[in-house]
């Protein structure tokens, strides 16, 4: 791997790391609707500037649907439901229970036949979801059910995430990544547009919330998600998958620095369920070497 893909995998997991918290500052104020509808509008815009500026072409009206599912299921699905779980649950359990979505991931690929699910992959299947279950026993947060939901409305949103990849990684090599990217903002901008309009009255426009969003839109969701989609086309699917081991780590670090909250030993034995569980079925293994590069 060059150094610029890996120093490019690094700031989209600390970025996107950053994300969990920057939730939990404006869905509170704004509500999971509103935050969603406006974290794809601003990443639609920025997008369409960064075409205009080199001068992309939209892809054609033939690819608008497929893109459109790619949207609904990595952007529109996740974006409200990690919104919502933002009201309840730390940023660090939205983040590291986030790191489940490479085992949807190979879940869909099995499915879709262009994957096999073995014995390996089902074993990290299982103990991924034994991770999760373990997590929100033992973390700091009292269990309820309004906990218990939160962090079921994370797993569906990975879920999401982990059938999307296969869509995303087809719209990838058939199209460019930017337009790609600008339309399947656009797309999900259009669908939250009417549920974020009925929200809008009863959100409190804070300083801060607004300043979350706006580095939400432009980085996390415009910038970030065109990266995440050209780097697809240019490094191996190994290491693509490094980035969700890496994304719990920014996570709770965020979380514990700039908003408090509490980061404890018992975490642990979850966090290493759910991340040994992503290495069991993607095959990842950071001490093997790498081939090298063609």
């Amino acid at each position: 791997m060059q150094t610029r893909h890996f120093l490019q995998l690094i700031a989209m997991s600390a970025l996107w790391g950053a994300s969990f918290p920057l939730l939990r500052i404006a869905s509170p104020a704004l509500g999971p609707w509103v935050v969603a509808a406006a974290r794809c509008t601003l990443a639609a815009i920025v997008l369409s500037l960064l075409m205009s500026t080199l001068r992309d072409r939209w892809p054609p009206r033939r690819a608008w649907p497929q893109l459109t599912l790619v949207g609904l299921l990595s952007v529109v699905i996740p974006f409200v439901l990690f919104n919502w779980a933002a009201l309840i649950i730390p940023s660090g359990y939205s983040a590291v229970l986030n790191a489940t979505a490479p085992l949807f991931g190979v879940m869909a690929a099995a499915l879709a036949g262009e994957e096999k699910l073995t014995r390996v992959r089902l074993l990290g299947c299982a103990v991924g979801f034994a991770g999760v279950a373990l997590l929100v026993q033992l973390g700091p947060v009292a269990v309820t059910p309004t906990v218990i939901l939160a962090a079921l409305a994370c797993v569906v949103a990975s879920a999401s995430y982990g059938f999307g990849a296969i869509q995303m990684k087809r719209a990838t090599m058939a199209y460019s990544p930017l337009p790609s990217s600008a339309v399947v903002h656009v797309t999900g901008a259009l669908i939250l547009i009417v549920p974020g309009g009925i929200a809008a009255p009863a959100a409190v426009l804070t300083p801060g919330a607004v300043a979350a969003v706006t580095v939400l839109g432009t980085l996390t969701s415009g910038f970030m998600y065109w990266i995440s989609m050209r780097l697809m086309r240019e490094i191996p699917a190994s290491a693509t998958t490094s980035a969700a081991f890496m994304i719990p780590l920014f996570g709770v670090t965020w979380g514990g620095l700039f908003l408090g909250e509490p980061v404890t030993a018992s975490m642990l034995p979850g966090c290493i369920l759910v991340l040994s569980a992503t290495a069991l079925i993607t095959g990842f293994n950071p001490f093997r070497s790498a081939p090298p590069e063609p």
